[in-house]
């Protein structure tokens, strides 16, 4: 598979690069650099969402099908996926781990026996994150049948991402966990979902139907 990798040089762009060895990296940027070789099939972007609308360019550029998980999109930036979608494939999510969309899916197929419940989400990530609450307490809070589920954020130090969703009612507590160990779980997820784009002619894709087709 020929590949691009957008953020080349930051943290998710070496190990995306490391679990993506067996590929063949043709296109990388950066801040300052932009380097090809080939036309790549895929494209790989965990940047900013400040250069997504540039990678829209570059994708429909290149006729290359896109992975993205850039967190803090906007709405707008979203539509503008969902249009590029029409002419490419892309899978677009917050969270690339198989654990957390199948917390994603548990909590969609069962939350409803616990609308009467209290029920809150805390997470924590590196120092480094930028945006509060993250997409993934976003996307998992979307799955909640609650009308209001307050999320506590913290960004202390190295983690790559703790994420917990208690529900509790007068007599009981029953809590949802989450831990990535490493970030590298979120680039096996990328290259899952990069393989699963290669036979897509276009379409909006999730990593939830990326599990699916995995299994």
């Amino acid at each position: 598979m020929k590949y691009g990798l957008i953020g080349s040089n930051g943290r998710m762009g070496k190990e995306i690069i490391d679990v993506f060895s067996d590929n063949e990296l043709v296109l990388q940027m950066d801040k300052d650099i932009f380097e090809e070789t080939s036309v790549p099939e895929v494209i790989i972007d965990f940047s900013l969402p400040e250069v997504t609308d540039k990678v829209i360019e570059l994708v429909r550029e290149k006729k290359a099908s896109l992975v993205i998980g850039t967190t803090g999109l906007s709405e707008i930036q979203i539509e503008k996926l969902k249009i590029l979608s029409k002419k490419v494939a892309v899978v677009q999510s917050f969270n690339f781990s198989q654990g957390i969309n199948i917390l994603k899916m548990i909590l969609r197929d069962y939350s409803k026996f616990l609308k009467n419940w209290d029920c809150e989400i805390s997470e924590i990530h590196h120092n480094k994150k930028l945006d509060s609450p993250s997409g993934t307490a976003i996307l998992l809070r979307n799955e909640i049948i609650h009308k209001n589920v307050v999320s506590h954020s913290m960004r202390i130090g190295g983690v790559p991402g703790d994420h917990s969703i208690v529900f509790a009612n007068e007599g009981e507590v029953l809590q949802f966990k989450h831990r990535a160990i490493s970030r590298k779980v979120f680039a096996l997820g990328a290259l899952k979902a990069a393989q699963f784009v290669l036979d897509k002619k276009n379409g909006f894709y999730t990593f939830e139907e990326v599990i699916k087709w995995m299994h």
